[in-house]
């Protein structure tokens, strides 16, 4: 299972639908307080974050996990890529850190190292407009 987590619903349903055809369970979260707060997150085999959202961020929700005890792997998105929040979200053990927009392949293969426990960086191959 996949959830999706990002407050731009046009980003969530584009990602849904990748997930979806790679024939994975997804879920898709507006926000990192209702991911929090669903019965998925200890049932989630990766997570789709973007990294700036109204309320709790990406990186916030990372941490919240962690100190759970939750080591999900996590595919960060971002439209606003900042090498502090890359660096931080690495260090805390990021399974990848994409740009948006992202091409489809880029994501399928940042899924595929993410669900195998390797880290991708794939975010200078990331689609630029």
């Amino acid at each position: 299972m996949i959830s999706i987590v990002d407050d731009d619903k046009s980003v969530r349903r584009a990602t849904d639908r990748l997930v979806r055809s790679l024939g994975f369970i997804a879920y898709t979260f507006s926000s990192a307080d209702e991911f929090l707060a669903s019965p998925y997150v200890s049932h989630t085999s990766c997570l789709i974050i973007d990294v700036r959202m109204p309320g709790m961020t990406g990186l916030q929700l990372q941490s919240v996990l962690l100190a759970k005890g939750i080591n999900t792997p996590i595919i960060f998105i971002t439209a606003f890529p900042e090498e502090g929040d890359r660096a931080a979200a690495f260090e805390a053990g990021a399974a990848d850190f994409l740009t948006k927009p992202f091409d489809g392949k880029i994501m399928i293969r940042s899924l595929a190292a993410a669900l195998k426990g390797r880290t991708v960086e794939t975010t200078a191959r990331s689609c630029d407009p």
